[in-house]
């Protein structure tokens, strides 16, 4: 699922041979990790136990952090329960991994027309409404409580929707990137005719593949883009006709940008790196992130934004971890030990601000893993 191989190609192909200039010096400190983590849920199909058609390549908490959808190439939309996957009977026992089944925890499901690249919660719904992103180049919007949908728009001319993002104002606009090498801005509350085009812009003079769209979580005009040509490009939404700021540092194509915070955002690119940047110096990356495997599909990429953790998969099917301050993994954990084939395809955070925190991830095999950290005593002063 999400391989990207034909989808690079389609861009730049070359690779750069100058050797990147981070501000990371060699002699960074050693990095420690101050949470306990712990495989809190497993939750997987009977019928479908391995199954590449089950892959799980999107998940996404509610804005209120107590509901999760996933999608996938499935061509279904799940929805789950925190609390679900939580009973009252495992509470407290932190070294015992609770097995369930899709079919009895899975609040809800939803079919859908064409396999799913992308998945985001609508603004203002009250967790309601959900966006989707599928193969076939359609963002749609689901009303979740009467399961079926509520707007659909096809303006990418049949080719793959791999982001869908919202804005964090009112009235609420939408963006979508694709493989035909564009954003598009659109007003859902135009349902009629597909929403009414607000803005299309081409980052990629050779109209690389759009592979994420994400707006500033903290408000602000900006919109971040991750192309494949390599590079991550900044829009201020007020004038999309060329961006504020290029970074340009992968050596492949930038399949994820996230916020971290206001003004530091999180990079992925199938180079194997996860690199960090400051929006208002383009010169260079503050850090690089390395230890997992990532050269030719989607692995997810999450921020906690109040731990200042980045989660993200693997190609050797395992999770890993990352404190921001350190450019090495500060916690590994393999999703089927033993196992040498799989995917790690998705991860997500659960955005809340205290000292635990919850990470789910999903497999190549539909295998939905919940894991629980707290932090440790001995940081808990700090």
């Amino acid at each position: 699922m999400n391989n990207l191989s034909t989808t690079v190609q389609r861009g730049q192909e070359r690779e750069k041979d100058s050797t990147e200039q981070d501000k990371q010096g060699e002699d960074e400190e050693k990095p420690r990790c101050e949470w306990d983590f712990s495989l809190s849920t497993v939750v997987s199909s009977r019928t479908t136990a391995g199954a590449a058609s089950d892959a799980l390549g999107v998940i996404e908490f509610d804005p209120s952090n107590t509901v999760i959808a996933t999608g996938g190439i499935a061509r279904k939309i799940r929805i789950y329960c925190l609390k679900s996957l939580f009973p009252e009977s495992s509470q407290g026992e932190r070294n015992t991994t609770l097995l369930l089944d899709h079919s009895n925890v899975c609040r809800n499901c939803i079919c859908t027309p064409a396999k799913l690249g992308s998945l985001r919660w609508k603004p203002g719904s009250g967790g309601k409404v959900i966006g989707s992103g599928d193969y076939d180049g359609v963002v749609m919007e689901y009303d979740l409580e009467k399961g079926v949908s509520v707007f659909e728009r096809d303006e990418h001319g049949g080719r793959r929707v791999w982001s869908v993002d919202y804005t964090h104002w009112d009235p609420v606009v939408g963006a979508s990137g694709s493989d035909d090498g564009t954003v598009q801005m659109w007003d859902p509350r135009c349902g009629g005719d597909g929403g009414r085009c607000v803005a299309v812009t081409q980052p990629s003079a050779a109209r690389s593949p759009v592979c994420s769209v994400e707006f500033n979580p903290f408000g602000g005009p900006l919109v971040a883009v991750g192309c494949a040509d390599r590079k991550a490009y900044f829009y201020d939404v007020r004038r999309m006709v060329r961006p504020t700021v290029v970074f340009d540092g992968h050596q492949k194509a930038v399949t994820y940008v996230k916020f971290l915070d206001s003004t530091t955002v999180i990079s992925a690119g199938t180079d194997g790196c996860l690199k960090l940047w400051n929006v208002n110096d383009s010169s260079s990356a503050v850090r690089t992130y390395k230890g997992h495997v990532n050269n030719r599909s989607f692995v997810g990429l999450s921020v906690w934004r109040h731990g200042g953790l980045l989660g993200c998969g693997s190609e050797d099917n395992q999770v890993f971890v990352y404190d921001r301050r350190w450019g090495k993994p500060i916690w590994v954990h393999g999703l089927e030990p033993g196992r040498d084939r799989g995917f790690v395809y998705s991860v997500c955070w659960r955005q809340v601000e205290e000292d635990n925190c919850t990470l789910v991830a999903g497999g190549s095999n539909g295998t939905l893993q919940v894991f629980m950290g707290r932090r440790k005593a001995c940081f808990e002063e700090e």
